[in-house]
């Protein structure tokens, strides 16, 4: 495979061949009514001269066509699969028809080779969203399926000065190809997950992006990668003020850098003013460009659309506990870790039977997860706790479906920060309460959004009834 050395190297070169980008702004037709095509397509993920990337993809884009929506809408997605296996849309983040949430097995058949399906949903809620296979996704997301979403609250709302931008690391061969031995490796599940070696904003490897001068800049990230969280800043380490997490809208607070596991999604507020900004990804010590930011006067025809103070509204506010339902959940597994084996099937394993046998190596409860598992029965209208221990030595990306919750994160530091969030990264050993009312009714997934963790049994089932 590529190594790092490798992929700096090649990076560098891409980014002084590729010629400037289009912006990548929000400034286009909202509609209600979309048609998307899931099948094989070659996409240049490297640099010009390198070979085409062999992908899956929806309407043979990487990553697929960003749909915009208005808050209200009903939003209709025809939907027909060219691949050579089963698949489904999840629309992640959106509080959803049960019958739409797009989980194959459990909210759904998973749509044949040749097969079609028409989603069809109304929109509640304003914010940064995106979608993305739900079968196999351990591989299918790593392949390239997946887009971005965004529902506005008003027709003029988005302009060029505010950005969707989508990042993942893609795990790449020598050839830029995707490496296809390493899917479904226990190694993977058993740590931190699949890592790629190779960075995409939207598609395209250190773009530069035109943006309007001397205004606020709407920059919304999303993180599809399947298992590495991604630590963004610029390189003057200029401040950003996050206004909304997973998107919804949240009192703004200023940062430097932002970390945001995968699933997960930032808006962000930058200044622009005359000068380009580059945008880095600061996990490790020697950085790596993400993509520029270029302030192009042309651009500052258009009134502004993004203008400071905001003053948010949550979707609902932090309900009393008084009478909460607490459901406990002991995360357990991994390498490192201390499960000595689960209950999988109706009986006892040792895990040494459940990695060698099953490919099976995490646990809620001691009881391997999978999209039958039940971890609760609630009714409509219940204040819920998941009251969550991550007993291992990895971080989690844990995500519920069809609701956000409310949690005290610590993720933007030692001091703990109440936000609504759909996924929520857990460090190791670290204890949180998710709360949210439970009032969309169905079956919902639970589960860690590090994919391969998911595939090896973090996952299970909260029935809404």
């Amino acid at each position: 495979m590529i190594t790092r050395r490798q992929s700096l190297k090649h990076l560098l070169a891409a980014s002084t061949t590729m010629s400037l980008l289009p912006s990548f702004s929000l400034a286009q037709v909202t509609q209600s009514h979309y048609a998307l095509t899931a099948s094989l397509a070659n996409h240049q993920l490297g640099p010009n001269d390198a070979p085409s990337t062999p992908c899956w993809l929806y309407n043979e884009t990487s990553p697929g066509p960003l749909i915009t929506a208005m808050k209200g809408d009903n939003l209709k997605v025809e939907f027909i699969n060219h691949l050579p296996e089963p698949t489904t849309i999840h629309w992640h983040g959106i509080r959803i028809d049960n019958a739409m949430d797009g989980v194959a097995g459990v909210t759904q058949p998973p749509i044949p080779s040749g097969g079609s399906f028409t989603y069809s949903f109304t929109v509640k809620d304003s914010g940064s969203f995106w979608y993305h296979s739900h079968n196999k996704s351990w591989e299918q997301v790593a392949r390239g399926l997946y887009g971005g979403l965004v529902v506005k609250d008003s027709p003029d709302e988005l302009g060029s000065d505010d950005l969707f931008l989508i990042a993942d690391d893609w795990r790449l061969d020598e050839n830029f190809a995707i490496h296809e031995d390493s899917f479904g490796a226990l190694h993977d599940a058993a740590h931190a997950g699949r890592f790629g070696n190779w960075l995409t904003i939207n598609g395209k490897s250190q773009p530069d992006i035109t943006v309007p001068s001397h205004r606020y800049l709407r920059l919304r990230l999303c993180n599809t990668a399947n298992a590495r969280p991604l630590h963004f800043a610029f390189s003057d380490w200029q401040t950003m003020q996050v206004v909304a997490l997973d998107g919804a809208l949240c009192q703004p607070f200023e940062v430097t850098n932002i970390r945001l596991a995968p699933a997960q999604r930032a808006d962000l507020l930058i200044k622009i003013n005359d000068r380009p900004l580059t945008l880095n990804e600061v996990s490790h010590p020697d950085g790596l460009v993400v993509a520029r930011l270029i302030p192009e006067p042309s651009l500052n025809t258009a009134p502004p659309k993004v203008s400071l103070p905001l003053n948010p509204q949550p979707w609902y506010p932090l309900p009393q506990l008084d009478e909460a339902r607490i459901i406990p959940i002991h995360m357990q597994g991994g390498a490192m870790g201390n499960l000595g084996g689960a209950m999988h099937g109706g009986r006892m394993h040792s895990l040494r039977e459940l990695a060698s046998e099953q490919g099976k190596i995490w646990a809620f409860n001691g009881i391997v997860g999978g999209p039958h598992e039940r971890l609760a029965e609630l009714s409509q209208g219940e204040v819920v706790v998941l009251r969550i221990w991550n007993d291992s030595r990895w971080e989690h990306a844990m995500h519920l479906h069809g609701h956000h919750f409310w949690v005290a994160s610590r993720e933007f530091g030692h001091s703990p920060r109440a936000v609504l969030r759909d996924t929520y990264l857990m460090a190791p050993d670290e204890r949180a309460d998710l709360i949210f009312i439970a009032d969309n009714p169905g079956k919902w997934l639970f589960h860690c959004h590090m994919m391969e963790h998911h595939a090896a049994g973090m996952v299970g089932v909260i029935e809404v009834t």
